[in-house]
């Protein structure tokens, strides 16, 4: 009996050793976790959702600069999607969101109290379509699948105008995709054309696999793709750190303006891409992005919801409280010298 007891006693310190281990390896590998991927500072911080696209130039340089400086510390956080992004903003996850124009509307109309705070970098985006279809208008597309990043974008809303001014109603195929997965798409021949912002057109366009159908300018003057999008308990919560984040944004651009080279060095460095693409993507045509046309106005995007209206993507077009220009209109644009300047200097 009492063998029996000295062995189950063992085998009990056996299970008790191994779940001791087990507990420490997980609280381990848990902290190990959190450290690798928590960014520990002492200073404010801003989560920016963004995609890689040069209209949001600013998210990535405003984390660059502010990694080990300046009042606030910048986190631009690279999606894959703008309804995932979307969603981090509806739900806390991220302070501001660099977001396609069209879907700033919809989560107005969905009751979510946001506003439009500052628009990106201007004429980023290109249609183009597979080279060996020698697509040189858009009406060579009937009959064929032309890829936009979401229903709600502002290229859909271009090409569904487009279509209906040519006629052309019914006669190509508009999809939704993934602006990361467009330039394969079209490499492969599974997709015959795509509307984009750069660098995903330049992509097909530098390899050799597309021919350039429009510049977004020359449908769409002053053509807006993504804009910034912040929720309204923030500004009431931080007002002077949305302005500094606003005014950061806007000395971002005109920055990038008069430092090419330095600018095109962070944007690979932080989309992943070969600098030789996004210089391309930045300078072809020579002077084509416009930097210095960010004040939101209610009515370039009342212009847009009833666009929305018209195509059937909203019941109404009303954009009432969606703009809060205040911040972009008090934002300071001098002095902007080195790339640290675009965030040091305090906010009027």
């Amino acid at each position: 009996m009492l063998h029996k007891l000295s062995t189950k006693l063992r085998e009990a310190s056996v299970i008790w050793y191994i779940f001791v281990g087990i507990t420490i390896w997980a609280f381990f590998i848990s902290y190990m976790h959190f450290k690798l991927n928590t960014e520990y500072s002492e200073r404010p911080v801003v989560a920016m959702g963004y995609m890689p696209v040069v209209t949001n130039l600013a998210a990535p340089i405003m984390d660059y600069v502010s990694k080990k400086d300046g009042e606030i510390r910048y986190r631009a956080l690279k999606y894959a999607s703008f309804a995932e992004m979307a969603e981090s903003l509806r739900h806390g996850q991220i302070d501001a969101a660099f977001m396609i124009a069209p879907l700033s509307i919809v989560l107005r109309q969905q009751g979510e109290d946001v506003k439009v705070v500052y628009i990106g970098n201007r004429h980023e985006s290109t249609l183009v379509a597979r080279k060996e279809l020698s697509i040189e208008k858009l009406e060579d597309l009937e009959g064929m699948t032309l890829a936009v990043p979401m229903r709600y974008s502002g290229h859909n809303l271009s090409i569904l105008k487009l279509i209906e001014e040519k006629g052309l109603r019914g006669r190509i195929n508009v999809v939704e995709m993934n602006p990361p997965d467009m330039a394969s798409a079209l490499s492969t021949g599974s997709l015959d054309a795509y509307y984009v912002g750069e660098p995903f057109a330049a992509q097909t366009l530098k390899s050799g696999h597309a021919q350039l159908v429009n510049y977004v300018e020359d449908v769409w003057p002053g053509f807006i793709c993504n804009l910034v999008v912040v929720r309204q308990k923030f500004i009431d919560d931080k007002p002077e750190v949305v302005q500094h984040m606003v005014q950061s944004a806007i000395r971002s651009g005109l920055w990038a303006q008069e430092n090419q080279q330095q600018a095109i060095e962070i944007a690979a460095q932080y989309w992943n891409q070969a600098e030789g693409l996004v210089e391309y993507a930045m300078t072809t045509p020579e002077n084509r992005i416009v930097y210095n046309q960010y004040l939101p106005v209610e009515d370039e995007l009342q212009y847009m919801a009833d666009l929305l209206v018209k195509f059937n993507m909203l019941e109404n077009a009303d954009v009432s409280g969606l703009v809060e220009d205040r911040f972009a209109k008090s934002a300071n644009t001098e002095n902007i010298t080195t790339s640290q300047s675009i965030i040091t200097l305090q906010a009027d």
